[in-house]
């Protein structure tokens, strides 16, 4: 027989992966970071794919609002992730390591982006997990937008209250 919660335990941490562009520029990073301050303001741990653009953005926006960042990186080596990670994983499993983040966020938030992050989209999605877009010019079928980064974060913290 498992332990039920009783509401003396603390609330569960959220991991919410960002995802985007890695090339990404000027107000997309903009969001990205505003993105990143917001996980780290609800105290969700924030998971990236912890390289440039979109990622950097993210981590360094939570990282400056006191949060946790976690990244997921396509190579062989740590010390090649963005200076704004807490931690860093090293996969060597190249864009398959999309499948490590979308398996492992709660929930996940897409900052703009391009083919790969429509196929880590599409991953959290076949996952049954939510997924928000931000200043995405594209669509796939249950896939949530917001305006703009709180927005963002409020809907998907709202999704949590299913689970």
């Amino acid at each position: 027989m498992g332990v039920s919660p009783s509401a003396a335990d603390p609330p569960r941490e959220r991991y919410v992966a960002v995802i985007g562009g890695g090339a990404a520029a000027g107000p997309v990073l903009e969001l990205a970071h505003a993105v990143g301050q917001e996980i780290a303001r609800r105290g969700g741990v924030l998971l990236c794919g912890g390289l440039g653009g979109v990622m950097a953005a993210a981590a360094q926006g939570a990282r400056e609002a006191g949060g946790v960042v976690l990244g997921i990186l396509p190579g062989p080596d740590r010390s090649q992730g963005n200076p704004h990670l807490t931690y860093s994983l090293a996969t060597n499993m190249g864009q398959a390591r999309n499948l490590i983040i979308a398996h492992s966020a709660d929930g996940l938030i897409a900052v703009d982006g391009s083919h790969g992050t429509i196929s880590e989209a599409a991953i959290g999605l076949k996952l049954g997990k939510p997924v928000i877009a931000v200043a995405a010019t594209w669509h796939i079928p249950g896939l949530l937008t917001a305006p703009d980064p709180a927005t963002a974060v409020h809907l998907l913290w709202g999704t949590f209250l299913k689970y």
